[in-house]
């Protein structure tokens, strides 16, 4: 029986994956959280889904769930996330370094198989070039949350060098779906939409985004435990169909049939990258399949709405 330890585990996208390899009888899977920004109410109820509440940035208490645990596989995805958050709170963020030392200490003297660790399309800054490209493309933010996920990969590449031990890095673009916290654009927007409230963007709205399907995301990430070509390699998870803030904004006014009036506040000082797009290609190889369009995405989101 496979087991894994996903942290950060009541959190959007690691509870939908949490989800997805509990749906195997043969995992087992423990789910770890402080629940500073998750929600304890995110985890299914799975007889092979188990919870606990806990701090990977404090060795203690992270460490007696490792030495029971028995893990093959870590996907470490725990870390304070969201733009203005992580702006708000830096010395919070600096705190994940700590995170992922104690994850790949633990994972070293445990005998854990692989890490799998949640980076972000933040540490590629302003793009010097399109797509972004895992291997070519210049990593040259200098927000906070971005460093920190920089030095994670840095330190994941060599505990390999030094230890022998296997990871692969998803460089998470914009991601949305069920469970997702109105923090961000597309749950922000839908929510606003839904009530008729007004609908915000910083600047003019012309900042190009693209967006991905949790399920994409899901399927991706949990097919690369088979898939060899993963092993030590960084892959960017995302759409590569690009939009601007404000076309995404009317076609969620459209999709709908919301009152809603677009209002645009004053650009954000920091933070806001005027592009983003990866290069999907090793993703698109994951799925062996299409990617979920813009629009398919937010039919399926209303419709997940509509009945809960």
């Amino acid at each position: 029986m496979p087991r894994f330890l996903i942290t950060g585990g009541a959190g959007f996208i690691a509870s939908n994956l949490a989800d997805k390899l509990s749906e195997d009888k043969d995992n087992f899977v423990v789910s770890v959280d402080n629940l500073l920004t998750g929600k304890k109410h995110h985890i299914t109820k799975r007889s092979n889904l188990r919870f606990i509440k806990a701090d990977v940035n404090d060795f203690n208490d992270i460490s007696s769930v490792f030495y029971s645990g028995g893990f093959d596989y870590v996907y470490h995805y725990a870390a304070v996330v969201g733009v203005q958050r992580t702006l708000r709170n830096p010395v919070l963020v600096l705190r994940d370094i700590d995170g992922i030392k104690n994850i790949l200490e633990l994972s070293k003297n445990t005998g854990v198989k692989r890490i799998f660790y949640a980076s972000s399309s933040e540490v590629y800054g302003e793009p010097v070039e399109l797509p972004q490209h895992e291997e070519t493309t210049p990593l040259n933010s200098r927000l906070p949350y971005a460093v920190v996920k920089n030095i994670g990969e840095s330190f994941l590449k060599s505990y390999k060098y030094e230890f022998g031990l296997d990871y692969t890095i998803f460089r998470f673009f914009n991601t949305y779906g069920p469970r997702q916290s109105t923090d961000f654009v597309m749950s922000k927007f839908l929510d606003a939409a839904l009530k008729g409230e007004s609908i915000t963007i910083y600047g003019d709205g012309k900042q190009m985004r693209t967006f991905c399907y949790v399920t994409d995301n899901i399927e991706a990430t949990t097919r690369a435990i088979e898939d060899k070509s993963t092993i030590d390699q960084v892959v960017n998870i995302g759409n590569d169909h690009e939009i601007t803030i404000k076309d995404l904004a009317k076609k969620i006014i459209e999709k709908t049939n919301s009152k809603s009036k677009i209002i645009n506040l004053p650009p954000l000082k920091e933070g806001d990258m005027t592009r983003r797009q990866p290069d999907a290609t090793k993703m698109k190889k994951l799925l062996d399949r299409p990617l979920t369009t813009l629009d398919d995405g937010i039919a399926k989101l209303l419709e997940y709405k509509n009945n809960t």
